[in-house]
């Protein structure tokens, strides 16, 4: 009975310590409301969304209001499914498609994709919101914004200066300081375009860097869009040398045999190569010419790199690759890269999978989204992050004066997204599956070089057949410059009109004035710094985008789901 009481007594006691605790922390709680400042109350807001997804959710619908950096200022996350773009939030009414160009399933069955290493088969998205509860919700606020006001308020003439400046040379002396770790991505003169290689598209400063040219994947970066580019590559240094020492023939040899093993082809042109100085028979005619300009895929690379073995649709290890994102230069009328640019990105193959841990990552992949679990990113700071597949990428990009700041977390966690979790690409790359085949694809991009060539399989140009399927010049169907210029009024695509062009650069540049207009967009968003609400450049609010997404209705009705393969038919 005694040792009953005393233990009745002792919870009591801490009871009645655990009531006057709670009352005070509330009368302090209270008292403090009164005195919390603007970055405090964001604060408050910004740490509410984190306790649960339903609050997460609720936050980021109210959120607009807060500056973007704010959520990075006090360590909290804005987005978690910040992979997801905002294309996804696409309102398609069941058959306007811009789905099928990430999202593919490929099978034994498929020839023509029968040798695809990428196996996360995710085709089924074309037919299935597969969204997290935090993804059901479109995160990208500034597609719902207007531009115009901000636009009318800079001239023509601000606008081309801004874009004429150079903030990348100031960003490679950055690099090379003690305040950087990583990488140091130098190309000199990189600003000024073409100027900075020659004519094969070997960088001029002895950097290793090519630029090659590619064909833009539908539509994000097609320059009506908002956005030019430009890609290099850069294969490890025994890639291109002969017994210790540099050599070009060593080097495009293997770039050309790189390109065949991605695009599982047998035989490709190249630029004219020594095949006697190497001692090969590099084009199979049984004679060691000094300019053979046809090489033929072999088994192992070439030069100091012959211990290294072809493998079909992987890069080798140390292969990187460098992409510029640029505003809209304006050349005597003419569209080109701007020298500023508004993102500097980098991709390096840093670790080898074998086909066997690729499938398993895929399956990883698969599972995470059935099970709605929210991705997950391996951040090696100055490194870099992990995509799962060996590589790791970084990103800069433009703080509010223009010049180049690293990403915070999740800016460059949304550039993850589509090196990971997307079915349509070759080891998880893009641009150099798409590159012009042979010795006419290395060079500077040149968008009048390139015609509207068909995608493996396919027998219509690509670009006219993604204006069929999608019903836009876009995503979201609402660049009204594309849809007066090649479009019917009853929706239909001016199919003889486009099939009759030359390249894809009458296509797909805008006039001089819906240029100007984007520059001047995207240059608002830089100001706001608020790339976690999206740097998709946009006039005026998006229409057919959901800002939330009914998971029970499927995207798009069977009919209107297409296989596709990123490779093109040259």
């Amino acid at each position: 009975m005694l040792f009953d009481k005393m233990l009745f007594d002792k919870t009591l006691f801490n009871k009645t310590l655990f009531y006057k605790a709670f009352i005070l922390s509330w009368c302090f709680l209270l008292l403090a409301c009164d005195k919390h400042s603007d970055n405090q109350l964001a604060k408050t807001t910004l740490n509410a969304a984190t306790k649960t997804p339903q609050t997460q959710a609720a936050v980021a619908r109210g959120s607009q209001n807060i500056a973007a950096l704010k959520w990075v200022q006090h360590g909290e996350t804005y987005n978690p499914e910040a992979p997801i773009p905002s294309q996804c939030y696409t309102k398609t009414d069941g058959k306007h498609n811009p789905c099928y160009v990430c999202h593919q399933t490929y099978t034994k069955a498929d020839t023509q994709a029968a040798t695809k290493v990428n196996a996360l088969n995710d085709g089924f998205l074309q037919g299935s919101y597969a969204f997290s509860d935090e993804g059901a919700h479109n995160s990208w606020a500034n597609l719902f914004k207007d531009r115009r006001p901000f636009i009318e308020s800079v001239s023509d003439a601000e606008i081309l200066d801004y874009i004429n400046q150079d903030n990348y040379s100031e960003l490679v002396t950055w690099m090379k300081s003690e305040a950087w770790s990583g990488e140091v991505t130098a190309i000199e003169n990189l600003h000024l375009g073409a100027a900075a290689f020659d004519e094969n598209g070997l960088a001029l400063d002895g950097s290793g860097w090519v630029a090659f040219n590619y064909k833009p994947l539908p539509s994000t970066f097609w320059p009506t869009n908002g956005n030019t580019d430009d890609v290099m590559i850069r294969l490890a240094e025994k890639f291109r040398q002969h017994n210790g020492e540099f050599s070009e023939d060593v080097y495009f040899a293997n770039l050309a045999l790189l390109e065949m093993a991605i695009k599982d082809l047998e035989q490709l042109s190249t630029q004219a190569l020594n095949e006697a100085a190497l001692d090969l028979d590099l084009d199979g005619d049984g004679v060691f010419s000094v300019r053979a300009e046809k090489i033929l895929r072999r088994e192992h690379f070439v030069g100091d790199a012959s211990d290294t073995p072809l493998t079909a649709q992987l890069y080798p290890v140390g292969t990187e690759f460098l992409h510029t994102v640029r505003y809209l230069g304006l050349v005597n009328g003419d569209i080109v890269p701007s020298k500023r640019m508004k993102e500097v990105r980098y991709l390096r193959k840093k670790k080898y999978l074998r086909p066997k841990a690729i499938l398993s990552a895929h399956y990883a992949e698969r599972k995470e989204k059935h099970f709605e679990k929210l991705p997950t990113v391996s951040d090696y700071g100055d490194e870099g992050m992990g995509n799962r597949h060996g590589w790791t990428l970084w990103g800069f990009i433009e703080n509010a004066e223009g010049k180049l700041r690293k990403q915070h977390f999740e800016e460059q966690f949304f550039c993850v997204g589509c090196h990971k979790s997307v079915g349509s690409t070759i080891d998880q790359t893009y641009s150099f599956p798409r590159k012009v085949a042979g010795a006419a694809g290395w060079g500077y991009i040149d968008l009048k070089k390139i015609p509207d060539v068909p995608n493996v399989g396919e027998t219509q140009g690509e670009y006219l057949s993604y204006l069929q399927r999608v019903g836009g010049g876009d995503e979201f169907r609402q660049n009204t410059e594309m849809l007066h210029k090649w479009f019917n009024a009853d929706g239909s695509v001016k199919q003889q009109q486009v099939a009759q062009l030359n390249s894809i650069y009458a296509l797909i540049s805008p006039s001089t004035e819906r240029a100007l207009m984007l520059n001047k967009a995207y240059l608002a968003i830089v100001k706001e710094q608020s790339y976690l609400y999206g740097r998709d450049t946009t006039i005026a609010p998006a229409q057919n985008v959901f800002q939330d997404v009914d998971r029970s209705t499927p995207p798009l009705q069977p009919a209107f789901r297409y296989q596709w393969d990123i490779r093109l038919a040259w």
